[in-house]
């Protein structure tokens, strides 16, 4: 079935007081306008379009940055959800297939609800997606004679028996493109919102003897956004069903309620994610591997048998090759770190690639940065970097070579080498003695300037 997807995304989202439009507020650390392209890209749609409407070149924008096909169109005038569908009539006038409409504002809409909706659509002409609700006062009701769906009628405008029905519309439909876009124009406005409502077309379909129906959904999946409330809401809904999911494919988190997800973090099985770790965007932890509290990661690639921290930092464009040992404190960025290395302390390694089987002290650091441009570094196989050596990239420090502790690295280092940069040690007999008498000398000649020193 070709299958064009329509996602309405013009709101500002007054509710949410702030200056950003609503479908760019966060959940799971990625736009809310992403989750709903992600979902609808579940269908393998051959079109995809954004609605836009506040701050529409930022909307944009982000729809074109989750793939360069979207298509946007900018709805000047916010007149209601019926309007900003027809928005995309001219755009999809080419296109012989059927229009899924979806909202950016509902983010954790599950692919298989949609899925059923398009197989409901091979018997019907227009299919819905409906919940039950329990506490059903700000939905549409969907008013159905067994299966067959007669009409939608927004809260506002129900009756004392409408309003008793707890069968509630999410928004979200499925139909064929030009019969949608005929029932679309004869939607009028004659409502308390004066506005153009998508769910009229439901009313519309049957007075043309056409075919409707609902097809039910979790409420928790079609949860709308509308304030900060709601949101975070959404956030501890969606966190759930990532911590669920990772058990589920055979990951243990040993105490899942304290691991956050980001949108895409995939976990695989017999990981183990210990309690306080933090997922930012592009996290993929293969079998075996083990992340330890209190650590971060984001855009990085753990392979089989690594270990974490704790209180590790991992960043962007970073792959620990199998069986990596990074220790606590440790910052990596950039950083491509073959096989059995190990960073276990305190150490910042920045741009650069990491040898199999090094050993990198504590306190490395690589230098890669002189102020306006970042520099690589590269540390050989088997290399053993002592504690607090300052490697100044660009350098290279061989196979097999060793550096000493405190050592500044300026210049390559060969294979099999020893560098050592450090000034040579001083002892000056009875040093400490002759030091401490003039401090204390020079407290008593100055008491008021030392008290804090000495605190």
């Amino acid at each position: 079935m070709n299958i064009a997807v329509v996602i309405l995304a013009a709101g500002k989202g007054d509710r949410m007081e702030s200056a950003i439009p609503k479908v760019m507020h966060p959940l799971g650390q990625a736009p809310l306008l992403i989750h709903a392209l992600r979902a609808g890209q579940a269908l393998n749609p051959a079109r995809t379009i954004v609605v836009t409407g506040h701050d529409a070149e930022n909307v944009a924008h982000t729809a074109r940055q989750f793939h360069h096909s979207v298509e946007c169109i900018r709805q000047a005038e916010q007149l209601g959800t019926g309007h900003a569908v027809a928005q995309a009539r001219n755009t999809l006038s080419n296109f012989d297939g059927d229009v899924v409409v979806l909202y950016a504002d509902t983010p954790l809409i599950c692919p298989e609800s949609l899925q059923r909706m398009i197989e409901a659509r091979a018997q019907h002409d227009v299919v819905v997606l409906g919940f039950h609700s329990h506490e059903p006062s700000k939905y549409g009701r969907l008013v159905m004679a067994g299966h067959s769906l007669e009409r939608i009628v927004e809260y506002k405008d129900a009756n004392t028996h409408e309003k008793s029905i707890t069968y509630c519309n999410s928004g979200l439909l499925v139909c064929e493109k030009d019969r949608l876009f005929e029932l679309i124009e004869d939607v009028e406005n004659t409502n308390a919102a004066n506005e153009y409502y998508l769910t009229d077309i439901i009313a519309q379909a049957r007075s043309r003897g056409l075919r409707c129906t609902a097809v039910t959904c979790a409420e928790d999946e079609v949860l709308g956004i509308n304030n900060r409330e709601e949101l975070g809401k959404a956030e501890r809904l969606f966190q759930s069903q990532k911590r669920s999911n990772a058990a589920q494919k055979g990951a243990l988190l040993i105490a899942p309620d304290t691991v956050f997800f980001s949108f895409d973090t995939e976990i695989e099985h017999d990981a183990v994610i210990e309690p306080y770790v933090v997922f930012g965007p592009g996290v993929t932890v293969q079998s075996g591997a083990t992340i330890r509290s209190f650590s971060h990661v984001e855009g990085a690639e753990i392979r089989p048998g690594c270990t974490v921290g704790p209180y590790a930092r991992i960043r962007s464009h970073t792959t620990l090759n199998d069986n990596v040992r990074i220790g606590n404190f440790v910052e990596l960025k950039n950083a491509e770190i073959a096989r059995d290395a190990k960073i276990n302390h305190l150490s910042y390694i920045g741009d650069a690639n990491i040898g199999e089987a090094a050993n990198i002290g504590a306190g490395t650091i690589t230098c890669n940065y002189d102020g306006v441009m970042k520099h690589h570094t590269i540390i050989g196989k088997e290399a053993f970097i002592g504690s607090n050596t300052m490697l100044v990239a660009p350098v290279e420090v061989g196979d097999n070579a060793i550096t000493a502790s405190n050592t500044v690295v300026t210049r390559n280092v060969e294979p099999d080498a020893l560098a050592i940069g450090r000034s040579k040690l001083t002892v000056h007999k009875n040093g400490a003695r002759k030091l401490r008498n003039r401090l204390i000398a020079k407290h008593h000649k100055h008491p008021t300037q030392s008290n804090e020193c000495a605190e």
